[in-house]
């Protein structure tokens, strides 16, 4: 069997060595034999066709991120898992967080290891429409049970065909040389993470409701949050799938608080968001999310107008130190 391998190996060199010689030698001339020295160059050119190597760590990072995505769609649809409706999408949500971590993950590990790719960069954004634009929509599908299904299956729709222009779009137009201090657009993961918060904190609103120790305006505004859920959900995936595709500028936290030093005001911001987070637990996610969501749209329509008010208060300065 051996010998066999060896001779099959030897034969190809042989047939490999013969068609290179028949393409420098003067049988292989255009001139003599033009169809078969076009046919030997396309076998040649498929033989050649590169190859793509895996980067290992980063690899299996990104496709953590894919399962995430998959197994929180299982769970948020499962109709043989004996737990509450709360339960599926509080893990629903659990698992999109992990694969915000992955994803935050896999490209670090490829830079730091020096084997960022092309193809990782693909592999990652499909792993991002699964993790970012499916399992999100599920989860608008699954927890909003009082407007009509079309409408709540289309709104789920259009988040997942705006992560996939986003996607896109931020393949398109990020270079290599890219900083990545900043997007264009919210981020996918920030969208997805902000209708995931949502569902994690619906057990704990749920136990706000009925625990009697409480004061009544707790449980009451548990309630109502409860039952508006149900249209502010989608109303704010219509928001999101908005702000990701427009041309907001939103800063890459990560990088930003990892690589850099903070003003006073902004470290600030993020003991208070620790501060919400230890007194109202998952209750403080949505908070949060939003918060990063929609203070980059509302401070970038608020800037012009403020801007607009120092340039009148200093020409008014300016032409009052020309009368004088």
């Amino acid at each position: 069997m051996t010998r066999g391998l060896i001779d099959d190996a030897q034969r190809d060199d042989i047939d490999s060595d013969a068609e290179e010689s028949l393409d420098d030698g003067p049988l292989g001339d255009e001139t003599t034999n033009p169809r078969s020295r076009r046919r030997d160059r396309r076998r040649r050119q498929a033989k050649k066709r590169r190859k793509v190597m895996l980067a290992v760590l980063p690899t299996l990072l990104t496709l953590g991120n894919g399962v995430c995505g998959l197994a929180a769609i299982a769970i948020a649809m499962s109709t043989t898992l004996q737990w509450p409706d709360e339960q599926k999408l509080f893990a629903a949500g659990i698992l999109i967080f992990g694969g915000m971590v992955f994803d935050a993950l896999d490209g670090s590990a490829a830079r730091l290891t020096g084997q960022a790719s092309q193809f990782g960069a693909e592999l990652d954004s499909l792993c991002d429409a699964i993790t970012f634009g499916t399992a999100p929509a599920v989860i608008v599908w699954q927890i909003s049970d009082r407007l009509p299904q079309r409408l709540t299956w289309a709104i789920g729709v259009l988040f997942t065909l705006c992560v996939l222009i986003r996607l896109a779009r931020f393949n398109v137009e990020t270079g290599e040389d890219d900083p990545h201090d900043g997007f264009d657009g919210l981020p996918s993961p920030a969208a997805a993470g902000t209708l995931a918060a949502f569902a994690i904190a619906m057990p704990d609103l749920a136990d706000l409701q009925t625990k009697e120790a409480l004061p009544s305006f707790i449980r009451a505004a548990a309630t109502w949050s409860l039952d508006a859920s149900h249209y502010v959900i989608p109303c704010l995936a219509l928001a999101l799938a908005f702000l990701m595709v427009s041309r907001f500028q939103y800063p890459h936290v990560v990088r930003q608080w990892i690589g850099g030093r903070r003003p006073p005001h902004q470290i600030g911001q993020a003991l208070f968001a620790v501060f919400l987070v230890f007194l109202l637990h998952w209750v403080a996610l949505p908070m949060v999310f939003c918060y990063f969501a929609f203070g980059a749209p509302i401070k970038s329509l608020w800037s012009p107008t403020t801007a607009d008010g120092e340039s009148a208060l200093s020409e008014a300065d300016s032409s009052a130190e020309d009368t004088f």
